[in-house]
């Protein structure tokens, strides 16, 4: 089994809700053939702001280290129909410009409280964008290198199977 289908099977156990678009994302299809929006350079570092938000650094790096920003523009490029890719971006555009109205600066701007502030605003007044963010942050993140290797126990060549091994006391989760 490879880790794309490993990582399909976990989402289907887990019940963990991965739209159809970002799962063909994930296991590299391309299934949007029509026009798609083009993605500047200031709404990708945008991406990568508020991603970082989502999954900051710590005792590991965050998401703007896994380079998620190139994962979302991927997928909603190559999976997303133009449609929901133009409300995405809106979405994006959106929070930078509240950002603006409410500090006078645009996200990039902010300090980490700010940016942590708009993110939650976010969740509010435009809940679409938010989860769609969230969803592409989280599920690029950890089928990035960063995220299996570093913020999951990865096991590159697995040994026998133990149904039930307790994990050691801040021992992190297992990456499939």
């Amino acid at each position: 089994m490879n880790r794309r289908d490993a990582i399909q099977q976990v989402a289907l156990l887990l019940g963990t809700m991965i739209s159809a678009p970002t799962m063909a994302g994930v296991l590299g299809q391309k299934t949007n053939l029509g026009e798609s929006v083009l993605v500047s350079a200031e709404q990708e570092a945008l991406l990568a702001e508020v991603a970082d938000v989502i999954i900051p650094t710590t005792s590991t790096p965050g998401a703007k280290a896994a380079g998620v920003e190139k994962f979302i523009v991927r997928v909603m490029r190559d999976c997303y129909p133009k449609e929901d890719q133009e409300k995405f971006y809106s979405g994006l555009t959106k929070i930078n410009s509240d950002s603006k109205s409410k500090f006078g600066k645009g996200f990039d701007e902010l300090s980490s409280p700010q940016k942590i502030e708009m993110v939650k605003l976010s969740t509010v007044n435009d809940k679409p964008f938010f989860l769609r963010m969230k969803e592409l942050t989280v599920t690029g993140y950890f089928t990035s290198e960063i995220g299996a290797k570093q913020a999951l126990e990865y096991l590159p060549i697995p040994g026998r199977f133990e149904g039930c091994v307790p994990l050691k006391p801040g021992q992190k989760a297992w990456a499939l």
